[in-house]
This record gives structure tokens, sequence and C-alpha cells, in this order.
């Protein structure tokens, strides 16, 4: 839960932003019950889906085309669709992620996700009371009075030389000196100034600001610096309720006597091969036992034209054999 608040305060929250943003859909509900502001942010329902959608054409002009376009279409979920890409562009959600844009996730991470979309509706602006470190840091930064500064960050220039330069400006002329009494350190040094050059040839963004003006745009710090705050909040709970018990333990003391795995690997070979074995004659034996069957209880051809089975073959012969001594007795 961001900042250790509850659903219900973090529906407020959230509510209160799209008040502060003047959102007609929700400037006429005058809800005071967080219970319900929850339930109109977190339960699927028409309005919310009408929130939504007055704020994505909020941070997309454009996207009012695209829901008349959706609306036309056969697929009912054309205009969560184009929601969830509009997520994706933002680095929110990805563009299946239907039940989140429906209303379907869980509470916190769907107020999660209406609060950073908050964020990147141009214009917005959060009350004293509930603006983050980060948020007044990169407001301090990019504020109109430190712009120059910032612009002379990410292109600096010593021209001209305040006061405190002039001790560099003595040491620069002091390596000149040195350039000319070592060759091979100056040499050293003006190859790592053309590999930095073509370093800098390659940053177009340290080149030029026209040439990706949003690389550095307010919103897209102000997001980044949004969701790395929501995952060090995160690691820092789930540190100091399961990790820190297991990384205050003393480091385990292991034997020196690994022999014994060996030996033990040995014998768990050793059974595991008379298993095997075991297995085969138990196997064998069934196959034995099933032909046995097979003879005593399938007839076949012993002589003649009949077929008989084997213990009728048997008595057979023995009635035979008992002829043949009856007569040789006689």
């Amino acid at each position: 839960m961001a900042g250790g608040m509850t659903e219900k305060q973090f529906a407020h929250r959230v509510y209160d932003s799209l008040q502060a943003l003047s959102c007609p859909l929700v400037q006429d509900l005058y809800l005071q019950e967080d219970e319900r502001m929850l339930e109109l942010l977190c339960r699927p329902s028409v309005l919310r889906t009408d929130i939504l959608t007055w704020i994505c054409c909020r941070i997309n002009p454009k996207f009012g085309a695209s829901k008349a376009m959706s609306a036309e279409s056969k697929d009912p979920d054309g205009l969560e669709k184009k929601m969830a890409a509009i997520g994706q562009d933002l680095m929110l959600c990805k563009a299946d992620d239907l039940d989140l844009i429906k209303g379907n996730a869980s509470p916190q991470r769907q107020l999660q996700f209406l609060e950073q979309l908050c964020y990147v509706i141009p214009g917005f602006r959060k009350s004293a009371g509930q603006r983050t470190g980060v948020e007044m840091l990169l407001s301090e930064v990019f504020a109109a009075e430190n712009l120059p500064h910032l612009r002379e960050m990410l292109q600096p220039a010593l021209d001209p030389w305040p006061a405190h330069i002039e001790v560099l400006h003595e040491v620069s002329e002091w390596a000149q000196k040195s350039r000319e009494e070592f060759p091979d350190v100056s040499d050293l040094l003006q190859s790592t100034q053309t590999e930095l050059e073509q370093l800098q040839l390659k940053c177009d963004f340290l080149n030029s600001d026209e040439q990706n003006p949003s690389t550095f745009s307010p919103s897209s710090l102000r997001l980044a610096a949004g969701d790395l705050q929501q995952q060090m909040m995160t690691f820092s709970h789930l540190y100091e309720t399961d990790l820190r018990v297991y990384c205050s333990r003393d480091v385990p003391s292991f034997s020196t006597e690994t022999d014994i795995f060996q030996r033990v690997h040995q014998k768990l070979l050793a059974c595991n091969t008379e298993l095997e074995m075991h297995k085969e004659i138990t196997e064998v034996s069934g196959s034995v036992n099933e032909e046995t069957k097979h003879l005593q209880t399938q007839p076949r051809y012993w002589s003649g034209v009949e077929k008989h089975t084997l213990p009728d073959q048997l008595e057979e012969i023995t009635q035979r054999i008992g002829n043949v001594v009856s007569q040789l007795d006689t």
C-alpha cells in the first residue's frame, strides 16, 4: 500500500486528485465516505469507465477519436484495449491487462494505476500536504529559475570563468608545460579527448535540446521517480518483515570431512543398481509366469490334427504309457 495507507485512504487521495483536476464526472458527486470513494474507483461500472476515458482524453486529446471508432467497432472490449495501449505506452501496464482496465484487479493496483495516470495529465499539481519528497525535488530542479543551471550542467562551459576557476586555469597552464615535457602523456590525453568527443557525438540528447525534447521532460521523470519510490518502499517492507531475520544469521560452518559425501554417493549408486536388478528379476519372473499360464490354458497343436492344452496332453501321454506298461506285464 502506498505510504502505509489503507485502501480507503488511498481511494480518498485519488478522489481528491480527480477533483483537483476538475473532472466533471466527480464534481457533482459530493462523496464524503471513504468506502463510497473506494467503491466508485475500484468496482466495475459505467461511471468508472467514463472516468478512465476522461483521463485518457486529457493525456492524449486524440483518444476521443479512438473512443468513437471503438464504439462503432464490433469488438466489445475495443475501448478497454485502447486504454490498455495508453497504459503500455506510459509503462504502467501491459496491452492485454484488461482486468485492470475493467476494474477486476486488486483495489491497490487499480488505485495506483489511476494515481499514476493523474500524474501524467498536463497541469496536474498535488496539494502541499500530499506532495512527496521526490516530487518536491523535481519541482525544485525544474523550476524556471533553475533551468539555466540545468542546461549548463548538460552542456558545461567555462566562459566567462568565475573567480574560483582561476586556480584551474593555472593548473591547465601547468598541464600545457607538462605536455611539452612529456610527449607520451600528451599523446595519451589527446587520444582520450578524441574518444570523448566521439562518445559525445553518439549521445544525441547531450548535443541538442530539440532532437529529443521528451528525454528529460518533467512528466517522464516524475513517473520514473514515483515508480522507483514504490519499488523501494515495497522492498523495505519485505526486508523488514521477511529478509532481516535471515541476513542477521551467523555464517554456517561446514565440515572438513568431505569424503563422507563420496561414500554416501557410492552406497546410493550401489543401492540403485540392486534396485534395478531386482526390478529386472521381477519383470522376468512375471514374464515366465505369464508364459507358463499361457502354456497351461491355451490349446495348441502337439501331435495330430486337434489342439490340446498342456495338462490334457500330459494326461493323454500318461494314459498311453500306462497302457503300454499293462500290455508288457501281460
